[in-house]
């Protein structure tokens, strides 16, 4: 009996034994899985290369003459002459006050001016008679003089009433109211039939907008960089002047280039910035008084500067990375420090190497390791040709917050 269980248990270890061994081979025999498809990416290759880092400076722009019309005598104003906003000639008639109370005035004061006249030819003629008299003794010294006194007294009063009346011809004529220059009429602050006050009442603004000033400022640490790059002070009357971009609020750039025309000698102790201003032509009037610009200057300058696109550069937990090709044609990530910004690019300072190939598009599919199928990142062309070189848009923000943080960004320097 003993054996025959022994034989049953050998049997079944060896039916055991050939299963497995049937599973194993089945195993075996199956294909291996296929290799994962290569990922399209688009790549650039480091190519380290000449760079300016521009400087964005918050700036206002101010007509380049703007002046204020007072009336120079009071009255009812009767004719408001230009429309709001029209260009007008040095000279041109834009306001008429009452004219009626200067006519009476100055014909009062020829009045007192023939009076005195006539004042005067009788005191010449007593004059004559006194000194006549006087030779023969028939009159006394006195008398002499009293009437030499008199006629005296005439001939100021001549001069006093011509002086009289040239000031009622200046007041009829300060009744209406020239441009002193060529310029845009602004808004009228008094309507036809107001009552004006002599050398106080405002009635517009002409303003000079063929030219305009861009006024801005810049921080003491910042003027500083600015010195160490140009390697001497900024001074408004070098020949070479940095370069300086105007960009508008909508972020456009504008199409006249402008010029470096005062830098004030002092810094201003309250805000710790420096007054810098710009002169630009505007010959089609995209430019008003106070409107909300940015001045761009290159400022830094980088021989070999490597420099790729924003979207390459990835951020994890606070630490930048980019996705590179290996040798074996296989995505790494390889973490960067960076510097500064240009336009939509971004420098790298370190973690890269001249002619490695770093993926800008496609990375939202890779891993370590994963094959991909590398294509040269298109440059689109531009549009026209551009007749100088121009930086980066301006971020565009709204004009009430970015004028309310004017004066902090240019103390801070950021």
């Amino acid at each position: 009996m003993t054996s025959l269980h022994h034989a049953a248990s050998v049997q079944e270890h060896r039916i055991v034994a050939l299963a497995a061994l049937a599973l194993l081979c089945a195993a075996c025999s199956k294909a291996p899985p296929p290799a994962p498809h290569p990922v399209d990416v688009a790549t650039v290759i480091v190519h380290p290369q000449a760079t300016s880092f521009p400087e964005d400076f918050v700036a206002e722009t101010e007509a380049i003459n703007a002046v204020e019309i007072r009336p120079r005598v009071g009255g009812e104003l009767v004719q408001r002459v230009p429309n709001e906003g029209e260009r007008v000639k040095a000279g041109q008639l834009l306001f008429v006050i009452d004219r009626e109370p200067y006519i009476a005035a100055l014909a009062q004061a020829k009045a007192g001016l023939a009076q005195s006249e006539a004042a005067l030819a009788q005191s010449q003629r007593d004059l004559e008679r006194a000194e006549s008299l006087q030779k023969l003794d028939a009159v006394s010294q006195q008398e002499l003089d009293a009437a030499v006194a008199k006629n005296k007294a005439n001939l100021a009063s001549i001069d006093a009433g011509k002086g009289a009346v040239r000031a009622a011809e200046l007041n009829l004529g300060f009744t209406t109211i020239v441009s002193p220059i060529d310029g845009v009429v602004g808004r009228a602050q008094l309507r036809q039939g107001g009552m004006v006050t002599a050398n106080s009442t405002l009635l517009t603004t002409v303003y000079e907008t063929d030219r305009m000033y861009v006024n801005f400022s810049i921080s003491e640490r910042r003027m500083l960089v600015l010195q160490r790059d140009l390697g001497r002070a900024p001074n408004q009357d070098v020949s070479t002047p940095p370069p300086f971009r105007l960009y508008l609020a909508d972020g456009s750039l504008y199409p006249q280039i402008p010029k470096l025309n005062f830098i004030d000698p002092a810094v201003d102790t309250r805000t710790g910035t420096l007054a810098i201003r710009l002169e630009v032509d505007n010959p089609q009037q995209l430019l008003h008084a106070g409107q909300f610009a940015r001045v761009q200057v290159s400022q830094q300058q980088d021989p070999s500067a490597i420099v790729l696109p924003q979207r390459a550069i990835l951020d994890q937990q606070g630490q930048n990375y980019v996705w590179i090709v290996d040798a074996e044609g296989k995505a790494q990530q390889r973490e960067v420090h960076m510097g500064l910004r240009v336009g939509g690019d971004w420098q790298v300072q370190q973690g890269l190497k001249p002619g490695e190939v770093v993926i800008v598009d496609g990375v939202q599919r890779l891993k370590p390791g994963t094959p991909v199928k590398a294509t040269p990142l298109a440059i689109p062309a531009p549009l026209t040709a551009p007749t100088t070189p121009a930086g980066p848009a301006a971020p565009q923000a709204s004009t009430s917050d970015q004028r309310a943080t004017a004066s902090d960004e240019a103390r801070s320097g950021a």
